[in-house]
């Protein structure tokens, strides 16, 4: 077997499956795992459980959805199964699929198992022995701004593409659908959000352009070359891909986007290198991004007072996320103690969306 990978560790007992089960099903599929398995958990991720099956030949990953209470339409894997198969030949970039198994009797839940793609993953900081000056910093924010590009250029008329869409009306139930899914998640101890939402439906703009979007696009869902971490080699991660606004993918992007300036609150729930020196502020990487999109977008910018809608909807977007993450933990749905802090960043995101509103 390779050497150990990062962010993964031994599977949590709450978390664990019936590895022999899989085994059958993956060989009655065409894999065979032959021999010894070696089954880690991946850590980082707070949405779908993914975990790491290696054999001497064999390096594979499972991914399946949590325990406990769902957002209606969330963690469904057959789709995230299907969308990365429609990406394969258009973008590029995802990693190869193996199979889908929607029979609950193998493992409790719908799965799917997919090829792991051996690279660099940066996380909060960059990994280990990748030491970058301001324009190595530079050359990858810049990458991955190409990157996100790259997939808003990808062709919906495709029919496997279509079919992951629903047509024009996108930030309209963007909006909608958010709010609905907070209040379904509110705990005791949350914060309101009254006035974040109502500023949203007043400031709804039409959507730009319907393109394909990752809806959750940021450093530690994407694969560096280990012999050239300026290089993409995959995305990872197409829970809540669809067809939609670019701009509000790239505002889901920026909520995200930790700049070195920022304060304290925001630093502390950093989670990628976006705060090194060399790399795009948020108004560098937007600007970049619309230079870029313009004949797809309508236009080459966008003024900071058109930005603030999109800058409030992601920063709400992540705390609808944080809150449905944290609704689990608060009701014991799951024991992981990282989840306790989800709770004061939901806090946080309704403080900093209030802020840009002004």
């Amino acid at each position: 077997m390779t050497d150990t990978i990062e962010g993964a560790s031994k599977v949590r007992e709450e978390d664990a499956f019936d590895l022999e089960a899989v085994r059958s099903w993956l060989a009655a599929q065409g894999t065979e795992l032959v021999g010894d398995v070696e089954v880690q958990q991946f850590g980082g991720g707070a949405s779908n459980l993914t975990y790491s099956l290696r054999t001497a030949e064999a390096d594979l990953i499972l991914r399946r959805p949590p325990a406990g209470k769902k957002a209606a339409g969330a963690h469904d894997m057959g789709r995230e199964f299907r969308v990365q198969s429609a990406l394969q030949e258009p973008f590029g970039l995802v990693p190869e699929m193996v199979a889908f198994c929607d029979d609950e009797s193998v493992i409790g839940s719908d799965f799917y198992v997919m090829q792991r793609l051996d690279g660099l993953i940066p996380r909060r900081d960059l990994p280990a022995g990748l030491d970058l000056d301001e324009a190595g910093a530079r050359d990858l924010c810049r990458t991955f701004v190409d990157t996100l590009i790259q997939l808003h250029r990808v062709d919906t008329s495709r029919p496997d593409i279509a079919a992951m869409g629903k047509g024009s009306g996108y930030v309209e139930r963007q909006i909608t659908g958010w709010t609905g899914r907070y209040r379904n998640a509110m705990t005791d101890d949350a914060p309101a959000f009254e006035r974040v939402t109502a500023w949203l439906v007043e400031r709804m703009p039409a959507d730009v352009a319907n393109c394909v979007i990752h809806n959750d696009y940021r450093f530690d869902n994407v694969v560096l070359d280990r012999s050239d971490p300026s290089r993409i080699i995959g995305v990872l991660d197409w829970e809540m891909a669809t067809l939609g606004d670019p701009l509000m993918d790239l505002g889901s992007t920026l909520s995200y986007w930790v700049q070195a300036d920022d304060d304290e609150g925001f630093q502390l729930v950093r989670r990628q290198p976006s705060n090194v020196p060399g790399m795009f502020t948020r108004a560098e990487f937007v600007e970049y991004y619309c230079e870029r999109m313009a004949d797809i977008i309508g236009r080459s910018s966008v003024t900071p007072e058109e930005w603030k809608f999109y800058e409030v909807y992601g920063l709400f977007r992540f705390a609808v996320i944080a809150q449905q993450i944290y609704y689990r933990y608060f009701h014991g749905q799951t024991t992981n103690e990282v989840y306790a802090a989800f709770g004061q960043a939901v806090h946080y995101y309704e403080d900093r969306c209030l802020r840009v509103i002004g």
